[in-house]
Formats: structure tokens, sequence, C-alpha cells
């Protein structure tokens, strides 16, 4: 059964009728990034195209089905990479139109006032980026309009300055994260309503259902780049073509970049444009500009590839079923700043509900009963800790032109503190079985800085305004261009940044 709410044909896609297409402005990638720089420029006059190596995730059944999603991976579509080693694997990016959105937990916060300066941490300092808190917050506030963000100020001990509030009031709790706040709050910890992007308000589409947290919504009702942010820059006159990549860029003699060559249903086409703007997810973009052999005069491009110290934590009591359905409520940042001579350690935030075949892959061994005792009774989290920029840490190219990544973690002592004093209370709550697995290379939807942006064209990719050093025509539009990961999701910040440099783009 197909249950498609999503028109088949939007206004603004197109199908090219010869073996090139022409506009002032082409966008590579849909994702958070290039969908969000669409809308801000929608009505600018210009001739845009968005162009998406993928096409329209289909609404259907299955969006809701773990076994469809989890086991069978129906919607994991990534080509394959390999690591310093040569060993393939299967990365976590979805290409669609909306990219890694479509199937995002929707947790939207801000990066804290402090993750824009230095910071010291156990094993290594982070570095300022060349814009502040300051130069975002405007635009913070216009991407939480946008993706509907629900939150409550000041509930966040760690909560940035801001000049809007929330648009929503924030998603409440159900029971089980109830008492589990309660708990924790009994410990002298201040947990807090996550900043959520669903669609809440009266006469929304959200059901707050189950399958929201790393699922496809069937029902459109989550707050994805697609839907929030493509479709309606579609309907303002910007073009998007699908099914297309890009396989190189082309510059003349000036340094100016004329075209892209790309493949589109087995066909070469050609995009020509007076302006381009990379969005393809810190790897692609940074595998595109190596491809192209532009904007790498600092020798930058891949390098200082970070992507989180990630652990999933599952906390259970073998006495309690969790009813809870939309779980992915509460967050934890009681440790994620420096204290009393002490390193910052990182986010705690709830996951979406776990279900048995989520959890198959990660535990064939154990029995199926066992695996949906524990889930039934379960408590389900994601702790997140910086990890530091190191030019080993990278994307290259092979002889063949493959993607390999060059990822050694580091920070992980302080991940490692996270990850106790999370379990200690926890188990304090009352959930004496606690288990966790830390995330390895192919988790890796937190991707970014790849084409760092800075002031010095010899020691960055991009200026603070997301053009490349080298190309006056180039502009860089994803989290290629953060400095450093912070601790907390990127997507928002990936949202504020296009805002701001939207401006730029057109003069």
């Amino acid at each position: 059964m197909t249950h498609d709410r999503a028109p088949h044909r939007p206004p603004g896609l197109i199908e090219p009728d010869g073996p090139e297409v022409t506009c002032d402005l082409a966008i590579l990638g849909s994702g958070m990034g290039g969908a969000t720089l669409a809308y801000a420029l929608r009505d600018s006059g210009a001739r845009i195209l968005v162009v998406e190596r993928g096409d329209f995730l289909p609404r259907e059944q299955q969006n809701w089905n773990p076994e469809a999603v989890f086991v069978q991976g129906r919607y994991r579509n990534g080509d394959q990479w390999q690591d310093a080693q040569g060993q393939p694997f299967r990365p976590g990016v979805h290409y669609y139109v909306g990219g890694n959105t479509k199937v995002y937990g929707a947790t939207l916060p801000r990066f804290r006032e402090t993750d824009f300066g230095p910071v010291a941490h156990a094993e290594g300092d982070a570095p300022g980026w060349p814009v502040g808190y300051a130069d975002l917050e405007p635009h913070y506030g216009r991407a939480e309009d946008l993706y509907r963000v629900h939150g409550t100020r000041g509930e966040d001990p760690t909560d940035p300055w801001r000049s809007t509030d929330y648009p929503h009031p924030a998603v409440e709790h159900e029971e089980a994260v109830a008492d589990l706040a309660h708990r924790l709050r009994g410990q002298g910890l201040r947990p807090f309503h996550l900043p959520t992007g669903i669609d809440l308000r009266e006469g929304g589409d959200c059901v707050r259902c189950g399958t929201c947290d790393s699922f496809p919504c069937l029902l459109g009702a989550k707050s994805d780049a697609d839907v929030r942010a493509l479709r309606p820059a579609l309907a303002a006159g910007v073009r998007l073509l699908t099914r297309t990549l890009v396989g190189r860029l082309y510059a003349d003699a000036g340094g100016r970049v004329t075209h892209a060559v790309a493949t589109r249903d087995g066909k070469e086409l050609t995009i020509r444009a007076e302006r381009f703007v990379l969005a393809c997810g810190a790897v692609n973009t940074a595998a595109l500009l190596l491809r192209s052999g532009l904007a790498n005069g600092s020798g930058r491009v891949g390098r200082n590839y970070m992507v989180h110290n990630s652990t999933f934590l599952v906390a259970a009591d073998p006495a309690r079923r969790n009813r809870a359905v939309f779980q992915k409520t509460l967050g934890l940042n009681d440790w994620y700043l420096a204290r009393g001579g002490r390193a910052p350690l990182g986010n705690v935030q709830m996951l979406g509900k776990l279900q048995e075949p989520m959890v198959r892959a990660a535990r064939p061994n154990v029995p199926a009963a066992v695996r949906r005792f524990v889930t039934n009774r379960s408590l389900d989290l994601y702790l997140t800790s910086e990890d530091l920029p190191t030019p080993d840490n990278r994307v290259v190219l092979d002889g063949a032109g493959r993607i390999t990544v060059h990822w050694r973690p580091n920070n992980l002592g302080a991940h490692r503190e996270l990850v106790r004093r999370t379990t200690r209370s926890l188990r304090a709550a009352g959930y004496p079985l606690v288990f966790t697995r830390r995330m390895g290379i192919e988790v890796n939807s937190h991707q970014c800085g790849t084409a760092v942006m800075g002031t010095d064209p010899a020691t960055s990719v991009v200026d603070p305004g997301g053009r490349t050093h080298e190309h006056d025509n180039l502009w860089v539009a994803d989290a290629s261009v953060f400095c450093s990961s912070a601790a907390v999701n990127p997507a928002l910040t990936i949202a504020a940044n296009a805002f701001r440099i939207a401006g730029g783009v057109l003069v």
C-alpha cells in the first residue's frame, strides 16, 4: 500500500531537453545547507537551480516499518566508501531530495556561545571560528522559525542568549521520560526538553509516532529540508534537477568556475552557471573539490574531518515496561562546559524508542526474545562528545577515484567519562541494566570540517562568507566549513549559516 501525500511532480522539477542546462546560481545538494540557501534566495529574481543526485524518497507504508528500514535497509542508498586500510563500508548517508534530514531525529539545538571560540579539551584544543555566535544568532531565529522548532527558553543550563523565543512550545515528555527527568533532577542535574522540529501546531500533521528518529516521515510532519525549505522555494520559482550526479567542476584560466559536468540517467549533462554553491555534505563536497582540482591552494580540502564521538546507551529496568512512543524529548548538558578545572565532556539526549528489529544487526547473537524483553523496558540515549580537527583525519580519493576516509577518533578520554557519568546517573535513577556501544566510522551523520572557513587563504578553504578563497564564484554552504564540531547536532547551525551567507552569494 502506498500513502503518498507529496505531489509527484512539484513546481520547479525539470527534465532537461538537451545536453546542457543554464542558470544564474547552481546549488549542488538539497540537504539542510542547499535547501535552506535556496529558500533564503527564493525571491531574489535569480534563476536558481538545485541539483540533487538522488530522487524523492517515496511516502509509503514501509516508512514506518522498522523491519524495512533497519533490517532490509530499504532507504540506505549511499555508495560504498573505504577506510584507511582499504576496507569498504556503507556510510550513513542518504541520497534523496532533502538529504539526510529525511531520516534524521529532528533535534535542532543551537551551538553554545562558547563553541565558536577556542575550547581547551583534555586531549587538545578546538580552534575558534572567524565568526561568533552573535553573527549567527539572528539567523538561528530564522532557521528555528522555518523548521518549526519546539523548545523552552532558558531551561538548558548551557543555553546561549537569544533575541527571539522558540516559535513553538516544547514537546512534552511521556510518562517514562518525565519520570526520568524527575529522578535526574533529584540528583542535582538539570534535564531539559530537546529543541525539536516537528509539526505539532494546531491542525499540524504530527501524530507523535514511534517512527520518527531514523525513519522517513510518512506524513511529512518532520521538519526536513525537503518539506520545510525546498518545496516552498520551488513554489517561488526555484528549479530542481534530480537523479543528477555532478562528477567535476571546471574553471577558466582566470579561476572562475564555468560549468559542471554531471551524469543523469546514464547520460552526460553540462550545467552552466554564473555562480556555484556546494552543499553535498562534508565528505562529498571535499571529494568533488579534490576531483575537480579546485580551491585547494591551502592543501586543506578534505582535511580536519570531524564526525563526533558517539555512543548508543540502552538502560533497562527488568521490572518496568517503558510505554513511551515518542521518546526523543529529553536532553542533558550538565557536563557540556568546562567547570572546576575539568574539561568539557559533551551532550546527552534521548533516542527515538528502540524496537527489537532496530537492534538486531548490532546484537545478532542475542535471542530475539531477549532483545524484545530489553527494548520493551529500555530508555535509549545518544551520547555525543566533541572530536578535534586534525590534518590526518581526512577525505582522499584513491587511484580509481573512490572516496577514502582516514579517521582515527580522538578526545576519547572525555567521551569515556561522559559514558561513565551517564551510566551512574541512570543506575541511580532506577535502571540497573546499562548497555553501551560506541559508534564507528560508518555513523557519520554529523560529518563536518573538510573545507574549513577562515580569513587566511594559507590555512583555510573558504572565507567567513563561505566563498572559496581562490574562486570568486564558488561557495560552500554545508558543514564542511565548520572549524570545530562542538558536541551537539549540527543541522540547525548548517541552516543558520546558510541564511547568514545567502546575502553575499548573489552580490
